[in-house]
């Protein structure tokens, strides 16, 4: 459950979360990279969670 006053949609987005597996990942970068990969991402019109998603898919499958 979200912290604080969480409003109906916000409740219903967490619990649909939980239910698919969505899991919260954090790492530090240093920041022109990241700044270099948000404008890629901007520019091949896709999320960064989507590419970065598949890249770690890519990265499983070589090392496994």
């Amino acid at each position: 459950m979200p912290k604080g006053n969480p409003n109906k949609n916000t409740i219903r987005v967490d619990r649909y979360q939980k239910k698919v597996g969505y899991k919260t990942k954090g790492f530090k970068l240093k920041g022109d990279i990241a700044e270099q990969f948000a404008k890629a991402c901007e520019k091949s019109g896709r999320s960064q969670a989507s590419v970065i998603q598949e890249l770690m898919q890519e990265y499983i499958e070589r090392n496994s």
